[in-house]
């Protein structure tokens, strides 16, 4: 599978009656959905990675997602309780392939029944690997809950180890307790992931001291290419910190070799740290003698776009399928659960949405246009 400009899958005509006139993109013909049993599209790609969004409310104001003001609230009853998400995680996971789930908001610790959540989603029988991603705020009085609950991960989102600069990116004081929080999830989790995006102007000299704090405590630290999905719809290309940008604010510091791992549909580009070379030059491998110092991973979604390898799909707190962060239109689920839908109806409602999911994103064709929502009120 080759990856063209914009993201776009490219793969080889396939032995398949279905097989479409479009053979750049191996094309099936919608009437051809194959009766599968998992969350496959037109182009070949399996969604087996369920992002969840449990509310859309959230207790900062980050200026790359949310206008100083925040934005207009789902009311309560259009957001999914803990018996509907549970009950479409099992459907995802038992009947549709998902292996991995990983519950989002807005901030998911604002649910008052997180713990309910995870506990009952890790006793499904076909239990998925869960995660949680938060701004970390109030989980150092819930993570040995979570823990305890089944959760088996958690994502950080920390942009700034500078309180004037953390509040002027979040609009709120909140550095410290957001450090509580990731305090507590090391005594915890084996595994704590640290999400950054960088500002031009605000944040972008941080990064080499953001990584060696990170590396120092054992976390992995993913930097995440500022997306258009902003509420002021203020983002620009031009205006943001791209991965490029990344390596060569790193490279001041550290070297960085691609790591041998398999990306294997992950969203995040990993690199090897090393450390320098002791007469001060890059080291350029990663045996033992360069001092290997973690790993870093970098989220490249609008310069060098993994459209091509994407697993995901998701679902909104009002219970809908959206099959790309970027796409236009969802496919609710919520409304024909509660009208009394069996699984099998509701799995292959699923699958449909699914079926018809992009190529790609688009950023880069003409007349791309930002969704209408936020990162906030899609979810992660």
């Amino acid at each position: 599978m080759a990856v063209v400009s914009l993201g776009l899958p490219t793969l080889a005509p396939r032995a398949h009656a279905g097989v479409g006139p479009d053979g750049a993109h191996g094309l099936l013909l919608p009437a051809d959905r194959p009766a599968d049993a998992g969350l496959v599209d037109r182009f070949g790609r399996t969604a087996t990675d369920l992002r969840v969004s449990l509310t859309d409310r959230c207790n900062l104001r980050c200026t790359y997602c949310m206008p100083a003001e925040g934005l207009p609230t789902l009311p309560r009853d259009a957001v999914m309780t803990r018996d509907e998400i549970v009950r479409l995680v099992g459907i995802a996971t038992r009947d549709l392939g998902v292996r991995q789930v990983r519950f989002t908001g807005g901030e998911p610790l604002l649910r008052g029944d997180l713990v309910e959540i995870v506990r009952e989603c890790a006793a499904l029988p076909d239990r998925p690997e869960l995660s949680l991603t938060t701004n970390a705020v109030g989980l150092d009085h819930r993570a040995q809950a979570l823990r305890d609950a089944g959760l088996d991960r958690v994502n950080v989102s920390l942009d700034t180890l500078d309180p004037d600069t953390f509040a002027t990116l979040a609009r709120r004081p909140f550095l410290e307790r957001t450090l509580a929080g990731l305090a507590a999830a090391a005594e915890v989790f084996d595994v704590v992931k640290v999400n950054a995006v960088l500002v031009h102007g605000v944040n972008a000299d941080h990064a080499a001291d953001l990584l060696t704090w990170c590396l120092e405590r054992g976390f992995e630290l993913r930097f995440i290419e500022q997306m258009p999905l902003d509420a002021d719809h203020r983002w620009s290309r031009s205006g943001m910190v791209t991965a490029a940008d990344v390596r060569a604010l790193l490279a001041e510091r550290f070297t960085l070799v691609p790591d041998d791992a398999p990306r294997d549909g992950a969203p995040a580009e990993r690199f090897a740290v090393l450390a320098r070379a002791s007469d001060g030059r890059p080291s350029t491998t990663t045996s033992a003698a360069t001092g290997r110092l973690g790993t870093v991973g970098i989220i490249a979604s609008v310069t060098e776009p993994f459209c091509a390898d994407c697993r995901r799909t998701r679902l909104t707190a009002e219970g809908a399928v959206r099959s790309c962060l970027f796409a236009h239109t969802e496919t609710d689920l919520l409304g024909p659960l509660r009208a009394g839908a069996s699984d099998a109806e509701l799995a292959d409602t699923w699958r449909a949405a699914m079926w018809g999911k992009a190529a790609g994103h688009g950023m880069s064709a003409p007349g791309f246009t930002q969704p209408d929502r936020t990162m906030s009120a899609i979810g992660g």
